[in-house]
């Protein structure tokens, strides 16, 4: 597939997404968000895809909303845009996909990962990040809140204060102690980045597919259950696990002292 905003490939069972922008800083505008929308789709409908790698083009991952998009541009004279459908008609779609791809996501940020695109990174299931890149809420510098999930997750990955702090304040959060606080998996030298991403992206991609995702669902879940209905909620993932072929896959390996060949069925 062409795009000219993203970049994409699927190979050996590891689709990887670049945003693709790097004279804006990757940020987003309404073309990028049809592209996405399309690759994402895409990678679903895929049997050969096994997880999904987002990174950035160029020195950012993502610096959030293009201002000079037509889709949020300030005219003068004219009626101020409708943030709120932009969010229901791009960010709402996105994010919501990405918490249900069929596949494992992870956020490779490589470096400034701002507003929308800090976002984005953490709406994945792993983030890793360069030990240059950095995480900034910078929506109240420009009288907005943080969107694209952005009030559900902080809170739940670092606290409630932590979360205020960065909100409120919009100062830079670098990577190192993104890590040190939980808000992100995994921070790495520069220098290693690549080849850790591969090797993240190779061990996801021949893991158990099904498994990972009812993983990432009931975690997801336990956020509003009770423990009660979260327990009923573990029966009912590992009753459909139990039964698949991948779960007697990983019993037979176990037996034979082997490494299981996982299919992801």
């Amino acid at each position: 597939m062409e795009f000219e905003n993203i970049q994409f490939t699927l190979q050996s069972g590891v689709a990887r997404v670049t945003l693709n922008r790097p004279d804006r800083m990757n940020s987003f505008n309404a073309a990028m968000h049809a592209e996405l929308r399309t690759v994402l789709d895409s990678v679903a409908a895929d049997k050969e895809a096994r997880v999904l790698i987002i990174t950035g083009a160029g020195r950012g991952f993502c610096a959030g909303q293009d201002l000079g998009d037509s889709s949020v541009a300030m005219v003068e004279g004219q009626p101020a845009p409708d943030l709120g459908q932009v969010v229901e008609q791009f960010y709402k779609p996105l994010i919501l996909r990405l918490q249900n791809m069929p596949v494992p996501t992870v956020a490779a940020v490589n470096g400034i990962a701002a507003g929308a695109g800090a976002s984005l990174a953490l709406a994945c299931d792993l983030v890793i990040a360069t030990q240059s890149a950095s995480f900034l809420q910078a929506f109240s510098k420009i009288g907005l809140i943080p969107d694209t999930g952005g009030t559900w997750v902080l809170p739940q990955r670092v606290g409630m204060a932590r979360a205020m702090g960065l909100a409120l304040l919009a100062e830079k959060l670098p990577a190192e102690k993104a890590a040190q606080w939980g808000l992100i998996w995994e921070c790495v030298p520069d220098a290693d980045f690549a080849a850790r991403v591969d090797a993240l992206a190779a061990q996801l991609a021949v893991a158990p597919t099904k498994a990972l995702v009812r993983t990432r669902a009931a975690l997801h879940a336990s956020v509003s259950h009770t423990l009660e209905q979260q327990l009923s909620l573990e029966a009912g993932l590992m009753r459909e696990l139990g039964a698949s072929a991948d779960y007697a896959e990983g019993v037979a390996a176990f037996a034979a002292k082997r490494a299981p060949k996982f299919t992801g069925a």
